[in-house]
């Protein structure tokens, strides 16, 4: 057998290639998942172009100086194992390199998930490094394995930034206004769904015109605004701003604007070419813009909570948000999928160019084509 990457450049994400490796034989203690499917969305992107200074390519080292494997989510199948307590055939979720498999090394095995105790990835976040056995699943459901993959990993998110902000009373910005820049992305609008139903929080989402109807179809955001519309916002209105973009330009607007501008946080990078502009935020008006960090907050809230009860509460939100998104007559995402490495390459490029339909949500496979 032999394993399938999709490389990418670190210093030129736009550089792919494709390798072909043959399978090293497992070591005690180990399995390998072939990857049946996994997301690309934007989120990826972010992880990409903060890959060096958020340790994002750590986690699946490609062996190649200057040639990283970008971590995404997916869903999987145990086909060999050497660990007693996972057999084959066993269905996972969890992080995953954009390949045709992973070797993962099991301990702290639960019914409900294990952790990879690979060496290379003792200090990176734990939240990461958790894979969940679909049988014993809360948040499974097999026939909405493509929404999971797309969904998942992004509403964890924003539901913790939504939890983030309610726990610090929105800086004070209650009644105010939170604005949240690329509304169409799928972190923005899993927010928005949750501080809609905060009470004295207008929640306005800026996109581009292209993606004002779809942000108004979502039902999720109080008022749409394209970029150029900014003045239609009171520049003395109280209000925080949640950046999905990483638009530098976006960011300096709205410091200058918003004289009661009470926190400014960024969460992704997809425009990754505004990634140099974009800065610290130091040299902003106004409040400092900090960067969020999802595990910081989990950690919190387990310490507070429980893991129990944050594990309740997250289960709960997500099977709001999922009624919504899966509607009927009106779904907020319908799933594309790419298999093949030609396929996934060019999947990979239209989500970095920022392009496409934001009602679409890539689900790629370097595995079902080579089986």
């Amino acid at each position: 057998m032999n394993t399938t990457t999709l490389l990418i450049r670190k210093d030129d994400l736009s550089a792919t290639r494709v390798r072909a490796d043959d399978d090293a034989p497992l070591a005690d203690g180990q399995v390998r998942v072939r990857i049946d499917s996994f997301a690309l969305t934007s989120n990826n992107i972010t992880y990409a172009a903060f890959g060096e200074s958020m340790n994002y390519w750590q986690f699946f080292p490609t062996g190649e100086e200057g040639w990283g494997s970008i971590p995404v989510w997916g869903f999987g199948s145990v086909v060999q194992s050497l660990h007693p307590g996972v057999a084959v055939g066993e269905r996972l979720y969890g992080y995953v390199p954009m390949a045709s498999s992973v070797v993962l090394t099991p301990e702290r095995l639960s019914a409900a998930r294990f952790t990879d105790s690979a060496p290379h990835r003792a200090a990176l976040p734990a939240v990461y490094n958790q894979y969940f056995r679909s049988a014993s699943d809360p948040l499974y459901g097999a026939d909405t394995e493509d929404l999971q993959a797309l969904l998942r990993p992004l509403f964890i998110t924003s539901w913790l930034i939504d939890d983030f902000f309610e726990d610090n009373d929105f800086f004070g910005a209650r009644p105010g206004v939170a604005l949240l820049s690329s509304a169409s992305s799928k972190t923005a609008y899993g927010t928005a769904f949750q501080m809609h139903q905060r009470p004295g929080i207008e929640v306005i989402g800026l996109t581009s015109s292209a993606n004002k109807a779809f942000c108004e179809s979502l039902g999720c955001y109080h008022r749409v605004l394209a970029y150029e519309e900014l003045d239609q916002v009171a520049a003395d209105a109280p209000c925080v701003y949640v950046d999905f973009a990483g638009n530098g330009e976006l960011r300096r607007a709205i410091h200058t604007r918003f004289t009661q501008l009470k926190y400014s946080c960024s969460i992704g990078g997809t425009h990754v070419e505004q990634l140099a502009a974009s800065g610290s935020g130091k040299d902003l008006p106004g409040v400092r813009a900090t960067l969020f960090f999802a595990p910081a907050q989990i950690k919190k809230r387990t310490g507070e909570w429980g893991g129990d009860e944050f594990g309740r509460r997250m289960v709960e939100a997500w099977r709001d948000f999922i009624a919504q998104v899966t509607r009927p007559a009106t779904p907020w995402l319908v799933a594309q999928h790419h298999e093949g490495p030609e396929a996934v390459q060019a999947a990979y490029a239209q989500v970095l160019s920022g392009r496409g339909d934001p009602r679409t949500g890539h689900i790629l496979s370097l595995s079902r084509a080579l089986s």
